[in-house]
């Protein structure tokens, strides 16, 4: 069972699962070093006898050979344990160096068995959008096309949640990845494969973003702990149903126009609000169309909303509020973008989506 410890500037609550290693892998980006928990690493091996080496060469969208090289400095190092300080990005290579410590180096790990290794695992997130610290996903980049991998033992065994690494987050970073963790709960909710305990994580998750989300934006310690909170529980929603058409149809945006991945999918979440909201009758769950209204009803009641087409326009009035810009397409970058779908992920998407229904979707998005 996974460990929650909340940190308020005690930071002493930490040695306890440190006082058996000796070496640990510390996988952060270089702006973590600005970060009040980086200095309690600094001082690790004075207090616990723990040595600490960073890893740190990766970038947002990571590849496989930055879990590679990665997986290599933990092997050359001895290292018992692996921590990571880190959004996302950093979570996704921090998960792969853990699955793939073990593999057998001399063929190509994302091809082999993931087996449970052992390797104690502990995740700060410094972001409150992925809830990565709650899930069994790790998404990289292999060979120019993005790969999941999943397997359970690689949910981190402690998840540390430190209000404080939000309080220098760039204010693009800070609305993108609260959207990400708002469209995770409504993604989780009408899944395919929602289930009523998913079901009570995602309606949680949405009501706990709306209700820490002027906080948030202020900057303000309540709102950063609050949305903190809500991230990591629509992550254990996540964890359960997987995403849905949303998140498969962003990727290639953050590819080709650069945003957020959070940005991206906001921006797909729109469109897709309406289009299920009109097409219930090509619902595509066992649970049939009647089942999906009433989950649209329950979504438009976490969001504070009397039904689903005034909470489709909270959606939309509020990434107008965040001013998130949508990219200007080239008629070429169509044909991309429909054929980087992930078709099976739509069959988690709680109605049916055509090749030619996706096209639609992103020439709506880019042109409204």
């Amino acid at each position: 069972m996974q460990e929650i410890i909340n940190i308020e500037n005690d930071y002493e609550k930490l040695d306890r699962f440190f006082r058996d290693k000796k070496k640990i892998l510390l996988v952060c980006g270089k702006s973590a070093q600005k970060l009040s928990i980086y200095r309690y690493f600094e001082s690790l091996k004075e207090k616990t006898g723990t040595e600490i080496v960073q890893f740190s060469d990766y970038k947002p969208n990571p590849t496989y050979d930055s879990c590679v090289e990665g997986t290599r400095l933990f092997k050359k190092e001895n290292c018992d344990g692996i921590v990571a300080i880190a959004g996302g990005s950093g979570m996704d290579v921090a998960k792969c160096i853990k699955m793939f410590a073990t593999m057998d180096e001399d063929k190509e790990y994302i091809d082999q068995e993931i087996k449970d290794n052992g390797i104690p695992f502990m995740a700060v997130p410094t972001t409150a959008g992925t809830g990565s610290e709650a899930t069994r996903y790790a998404i990289i980049y292999y060979k120019g096309e993005k790969r999941s991998l999943s397997d359970y033992s690689c949910i981190p065994e402690v998840a540390v949640f430190d209000h404080s690494v939000l309080k220098n987050l760039p204010d693009y970073q800070r609305k993108a990845t609260m959207l990400d963790c708002l469209c995770h709960a409504i993604e989780s909710y009408w899944a395919v494969k929602a289930n009523d305990e998913s079901k009570i994580y995602a309606d949680k998750a949405i009501r706990m973003v709306f209700a820490n989300m002027d906080s948030y934006l202020k900057n303000e310690d309540e709102g950063n702990r609050g949305m903190l909170q809500a991230a990591y529980i629509a992550g254990k929603a996540i964890n359960i149903t997987q995403t849905t058409a949303g998140h498969a149809m962003c990727y290639k945006l953050t590819s080709l126009y650069g945003l957020a991945h959070g940005h991206a999918v906001a921006l797909c979440m729109e469109k897709l609000f309406d289009y299920v909201i009109d097409h219930t009758s090509s619902s595509i769950d066992p649970r049939g169309e009647e089942y999906l209204k009433e989950t649209l009803s329950k979504i438009a009641d976490a969001m504070g909303c009397k039904d689903i087409r005034e909470a489709s326009t909270k959606f939309s009035d509020l990434l107008r509020k965040l001013e998130m810009s949508r990219p200007a397409a080239k008629e070429e970058d169509f044909a991309i973008l429909r054929s980087s779908v992930n078709v099976d992920r739509l069959k988690n998407n709680p109605v049916l989506l055509s090749e030619d229904d996706i096209e639609n979707l992103y020439r709506i998005l880019q042109n409204h």
